[in-house]
């Protein structure tokens, strides 16, 4: 296909990274037209995107794609918060049933080329069993229950299900790590946004990062070079919970593993941070990627290590101020049963 002549449809553009990166690709030479797709409008500019009113859970998608003659699909309407979705019975549908209409779609639609999907190194899970580096290959040593983790593993195994019958069509799919930046609002940058952090006692996760614009690269990347595959996705290195909390200067409390999840149960009823089973095991253990077939195969090299895109996000992170009190206070009534232990300093130094 001639250089400016491909139609990409972006799913998920009702959001903030799906808008950005919506935009973005718009700008890239070998890009002709943009299409969004959402079930409702972009909150802000979308340039040159057109945006379509549809539900992806909907078969009208099958109609457009089938009308604008897309060739390349980048399915980014995959959500981590039940909240943002309104429930977790609507995040399911939206997940899983929204992409088997999608792939669906895409199977009858004989204009497709091309399809990227960012999905996740959730699907990994976290454990205390877990190797060092989970590679492409690998199978998380624990499957999902139920989930934001289980509805990725789905996911995955429905957009390989297609990559079998349409092996025409090429498929590359995106694991990134933990996406962190300043316009981000996800489980854990809203964990990293409390004034007080629970963490669990005895425990140092390790965790991994992919800058805002890491992500909106390796998608563009991805579009523009058509490289069919498995990726993780991160920036180079890991952090330590421990090491993380430092360079936040935020106060942390350090809990039993079945106390933080009590406090989490109340921190997503007064609706400060979307806490989950999968979030406490995250949590608890953390997670590393290997990232060689990132660079030797697909090609990508993001521009910030985890280090410094954990560096970007503290940065624009404002000061505590009396909510530290506050909510030590609440945190403290929501748990009386429970004394709290020292955080990591030994001290709660703000």
């Amino acid at each position: 296909m001639a250089a400016g002549d491909r139609v990409v449809l972006v799913t998920g553009v009702s959001r903030d990274l799906g808008r950005h990166f919506a935009r973005s690709l718009a700008a890239e030479p070998c890009v002709g037209r943009v299409i969004g797709v959402d079930v409702v409008p972009p909150r802000g500019d979308i340039g040159d995107v057109s945006f379509v009113r549809a539900d992806i859970r909907n078969p009208v998608i099958a109609k457009v794609i089938a009308k604008e003659r897309v060739d390349t699909v980048v399915h980014m309407s995959v959500i981590s918060t039940p909240g943002s979705a309104g429930g977790r019975n609507t995040m399911k549908e939206l997940n899983v049933i929204g992409t088997m209409q999608l792939l669906a779609a895409c199977q009858k639609a004989p204009t497709v080329e091309h399809l990227v999907v960012k999905s996740t190194t959730t699907v990994y899970g976290a454990s205390n069993r877990d190797p060092a580096m989970f590679t492409e290959d690998m199978e998380p040593r624990r499957a999902p229950r139920a989930g934001y983790a289980k509805d990725v593993a789905e996911i995955e195994s429905y957009v390989r299900g297609f990559a079998r019958r349409r092996p025409d069509v090429r498929v590359t799919m995106l694991r990134c790590a933990n996406v962190i930046g300043a316009h981000v609002v996800s489980p854990l940058t809203s964990y990293f946004r409390l004034p007080v952090v629970p963490t669990v006692f005895g425990y140092d996760a390790r965790l991994q990062f992919l800058h805002e614009r890491d992500l909106l690269s390796v998608l563009r990347y991805a579009v523009a070079n058509e490289v069919p595959g498995t990726f993780n996705v991160a920036g180079d290195g890991i952090l330590m919970l421990s090491q993380a909390m430092r360079r936040l200067k935020r106060p942390t409390v350090s809990m039993p593993g079945f106390a933080v999840g009590q406090a989490g149960s109340f921190l997503r009823q007064a609706r400060l941070a979307d806490f989950s089973p999968e979030q406490l095991g995250f949590l608890t253990y953390g997670r590393g990627v290997d990232t060689t077939r990132m660079r030797e195969e697909l090609g990508f090299e993001p521009s910030m290590t985890t280090e410094e895109a954990f560096a970007d996000f503290a940065r624009s992170l404002t000061p505590t101020g009396g909510r530290t009190e506050r909510l030590l206070g609440v945190l403290a009534d929501a748990l009386p049963s429970t004394p709290a232990l020292p955080s990591s300093s030994g001290v709660l130094d703000g």
